[in-house]
């Protein structure tokens, strides 16, 4: 089984150990080889789509993730924008996975508007999460239409994402904690996907 995990910082998981990353936690609940990463703190869509322009990339892939757009609401890019920049990193996901979108798993934005790094933004806690909560509504329009599947961690990085535990040292990142909730999210629906 090949896995490509795609993404910024919360995919190679900035703040944490190689192991603690949620893609290499799934890689190994599910028995497989360690994923291929292509992400970096940082990036938003189209970042990470010229990344993966000058990739040599080996497909196809078993399972591809993607999980992109925190850092296009972050810098107050336009929704819009991203809805079209993340269609088409999706259908080059799906591409990469043999043409197979039941092969493609998306994972939500966080909301980090409830960690002690958001204290020093000029946006409130609300007006962060409306955003990311209209971001990831694109992103789940966009894997519906396209017959991909979309995995809400949201809620529980709302309901966990301030405790001391569940944060990397800037206090804005996951910590290996946080990814292992993530990666629970993920797993059953990751073994679906790879039984088909």
């Amino acid at each position: 089984m090949r896995f490509l995990a795609l993404g910024d910082s919360y995919t190679i998981g900035e703040g944490v150990a190689e192991a603690e990353r949620w893609p290499v936690q799934l890689a190994q609940a599910l028995g497989i080889d360690a994923p291929e990463i292509i992400a970096r703190t940082g990036w938003t869509t189209d970042e990470l789509a010229a990344a993966m322009a000058q990739y040599a990339f080996r497909p196809p892939y078993d399972l591809v993730t993607l999980l992109i757009g925190v850092n296009n609401q972050y810098r107050g890019r336009d929704v819009f924008n991203y809805r079209g920049e993340f269609s088409a990193l999706l259908e080059r996901a799906i591409t990469l996975a043999h043409g197979r979108a039941d092969r493609v798993l998306v994972l939500s934005i966080p909301d980090w508007g409830v960690t002690p790094f958001a204290a020093n933004d000029k946006r409130d806690a609300a007006t962060i999460g409306a955003e990311v909560d209209a971001f990831n509504e694109r992103a789940r329009r966009m894997c519906e239409k396209e017959g991909a599947t979309f995995v809400d961690i949201t809620p529980v990085s709302r309901e966990r994402g301030a405790e001391a535990e569940m944060l990397a040292d800037d206090g804005l990142h996951p910590s290996a904690a946080m990814y292992t909730l993530w990666t629970q999210a993920a797993l059953p629906v990751a073994r679906s996907l790879l039984a088909k």
